[in-house]
């Protein structure tokens, strides 16, 4: 299960998807699903960066990868606010883009980029949980 601690820094967004990458391609995941994986990973460290630790950069992301016969795991903590995916609106689809919010569907994103997408805290730490299953080929 290898993990790994990030700065809660835009600047580390680059290095995590490297980690996320890597753990992705070992899980035997390919194509699209490698890219919803880092599409999903990077928006919710993104939110844990703005919202989580506001922007001040101060705190860490720890980033926990998990394989098995479902496929990919990823166990995101932090430290910053926590966060109520309840709160969350759903976002308004039916109205066109210039009527539409410019913020406010990264939850959306990564709820239909993943398979399973769980948020809890233990403690003081926030966790976000998301599973993408691997893809099985038929013959």
């Amino acid at each position: 299960m290898p993990t790994k601690t990030f700065p809660g820094r835009y600047s580390s967004l680059a290095d995590i998807a490297i980690f996320i990458r890597q753990a992705a391609e070992e899980a035997g995941l390919e194509g699209f699903a490698i890219y919803a994986v880092e599409t999903a990973v990077d928006e919710a460290c993104s939110n844990i960066i703005e919202h989580g630790y506001q922007g001040q950069e101060t705190g860490e992301i720890r980033c926990t990868t998990l394989t098995d016969a479902k496929g990919l795991t990823i166990i995101l903590e932090d430290r910053g606010r926590p966060f109520d995916p309840s709160s969350v609106p759903d976002p308004q689809l039916d109205v066109t883009l210039d009527e539409r919010q410019a913020h406010g569907l990264g939850l959306f994103f990564m709820r239909q980029l993943m398979d399973e997408v769980t948020f809890s805290t233990r403690g003081p730490v926030n966790v976000l949980t998301m599973l993408k299953h691997k893809e099985h080929k038929t013959e």
